[in-house]
């Protein structure tokens, strides 16, 4: 059963939020209305997942979004679900970096698509998965100057496509390749952007991070 603290100010949304995570088998083991409440229930209760929202008590600002960055620079494994109405990228990236883009996902409210979506990008980001609403990955590309100039223009297209979170086999119907030319781009994309031999699915999300970060083997 999969411990979850949830953190929203609005106490209506909280409350539904949490009775949909309790009907799906999961269990709630406290409800924040602010940053210090969330705080001290992790460090209490230690949960698996955080629910947060990014805008919070007292400042209204990105007080959510800047706690799960301090809760997961102190606690790496703790799998965090930003969701929010808000769309706000300026400490999406350091949520990101370092290699701890396991277990993270920054969903859009209105873009939620049903309560079964929902309870599974819970499950999603419990077990180590990344998700990024195709939204987030679109503003923060426009907030950062892109470095990746030296991909091509299919090579771009690819490593979009899995920023959004489409595996090889879709990428390659939606880009009408075969799937072995898919993983000749994704191969040619790991060399261009300078990425450490390891297991493919930590070079997707370092390709991932870069894609989003702005930031060329060259920085």
């Amino acid at each position: 059963m999969l411990r979850v603290v949830l953190a929203d100010d609005a106490v209506f949304f909280r409350e539904m939020v949490a009775l949909v995570l309790r009907e799906a088998g999961m269990d709630i083991v406290a409800e924040a209305g602010d940053v210090p409440t969330l705080t001290k229930a992790v460090a209490e209760l230690e949960p698996d997942v955080i629910v947060v929202d990014v805008r919070m008590p007292p400042g209204y600002g990105t007080e959510g979004l800047r706690a799960a960055v301090q809760l997961r620079a102190q606690r790496p494994q703790l799998r965090t679900l930003v969701l929010s109405a808000h769309l706000e990228t300026r400490h999406l990236a350091t949520l990101l970096e370092d290699g701890r883009a396991r277990g993270v996902g920054y969903l859009l409210k209105e873009r939620v698509d049903g309560l079964d979506k929902f309870v599974e990008a819970v499950h999603q980001v419990a077990a180590g998965k990344y998700l990024v609403d195709a939204q987030v990955v679109s503003a923060m590309l426009k907030a950062r100057r892109s470095r990746i100039s030296h991909l091509t223009q299919r090579e771009k297209e690819v490593l979009r496509l899995v920023a959004e979170g489409h595996s090889n086999m879709a990428i390659a119907e939606l880009l009408n390749l075969k799937p072995r030319g898919v993983e000749s781009h994704i191969r040619n994309i790991f060399v261009k952007l300078d990425l450490p031999p390891t297991e493919d699915h930590d070079r997707r999300v370092l390709a991932v991070l870069k894609y989003l970060q702005g930031q060329g083997p060259d920085d």
